[in-house]
């Protein structure tokens, strides 16, 4: 988190195949979506498996502790992605609204320093069975930006996002292979 605030200043945001790459839907002075799809190597249970461990996969520089092995998923409705801090209390980055395993996650909340915007944002994750492995498809719509107009975070948080989303293609083809995953 600490490398976007300084080289963006702006947003920063986390996931994708090294196939994949995002893709800025829209933009305009409120807000923006984003989002890709990627193969992966891995059956859908294995993904949703892999997705649900982000301190696994997460890149570090994109958390506020600095330590990916502080944050946590739980992909049940009403359960929290979140991330303890190193002297107590936490961040809440989303909410999970929506939880079917294997299938779909759909989170609401403000990624990044996009917590300091009065937005709302909707992450959407799912997961189908395709070609012996699994496709995996995102998006992260959010409306309501105030002080920083929607073109200008597209593009930023789109390429963070991406990046986790190639990580957590890796990691979840990695561990069906049982290769030692990647860091």
């Amino acid at each position: 988190m600490r490398r976007i605030l300084a080289s963006l200043s702006v947003a920063g945001l986390a996931l994708f195949a090294p196939a994949a790459s995002g893709e800025v839907h829209s933009a305009d002075d409120r807000g923006f979506e984003v989002g890709a799809n990627a193969l992966i190597a891995a059956p859908p249970g294995a993904v949703w498996q892999a997705l649900t461990m982000p301190a696994q996969w997460w890149d570090s520089a994109h958390t506020w502790s600095g330590k990916a092995a502080n944050l946590s998923l739980a992909a049940v409705a009403g359960g929290c992605f979140c991330e303890r801090m190193p002297h107590g209390g936490g961040v809440e980055h989303m909410r999970v609204v929506r939880s079917e395993p294997g299938r779909t996650l759909v989170m609401t909340g403000a990624l990044g320093p996009l917590q300091a915007e009065p937005v709302q944002g909707v992450l959407t994750i799912s997961i189908a069975a395709r070609d012996g492995g699994s496709t995996l498809t995102w998006s992260y719509a959010v409306s309501g930006l105030r002080s920083t107009k929607g073109a200008a975070l597209a593009g930023p948080v789109d390429q963070v996002l991406t990046e986790q989303f190639a990580r957590l293609a890796r990691y979840a083809a990695a561990r069906n292979d049982g290769a030692r995953p990647p860091r």
